[in-house]
């Protein structure tokens, strides 16, 4: 399956070595939403970024890529140290030109 690239980019990148492209794949204004918390701008969303794959060592596999109200819906595995571990989660990406406008995990 073929992800756009900064979509790539959140899904491939490693911490620490890989924060910075991480960080820039996200628009000045991006939000992601995860946990009932919500992250605002590529500095916060990398330290949510960091302090997650510290705490869970999670991983997660892209399943499958639909559009739905321009938004690209992926179903992706993701296993980890979290209970019920590996779990089919839904990330919910909103796009403009190269970077990640919205993010929503659940």
């Amino acid at each position: 399956m073929k992800l756009p690239a900064p979509i790539q980019t959140y899904f491939s990148a490693e911490p620490p070595q890989d924060a910075e492209a991480f960080a820039a794949a996200f628009a000045p204004e991006a939000t992601v939403h995860d946990e009932g918390h919500i992250h605002r701008g590529p500095d916060e969303i990398r330290a949510w970024w960091q302090a997650a794959r510290a705490k869970y060592r999670h991983r997660a596999e892209p399943l499958d890529l639909t559009d739905t109200a321009g938004k690209a819906v992926i179903r992706a595995r993701v296993s980890g140290d979290f209970p019920g571990s590996p779990a089919v989660l839904t990330f919910t990406f909103g796009l403009a030109g190269d970077r990640i406008t919205d993010l929503e995990i659940g």
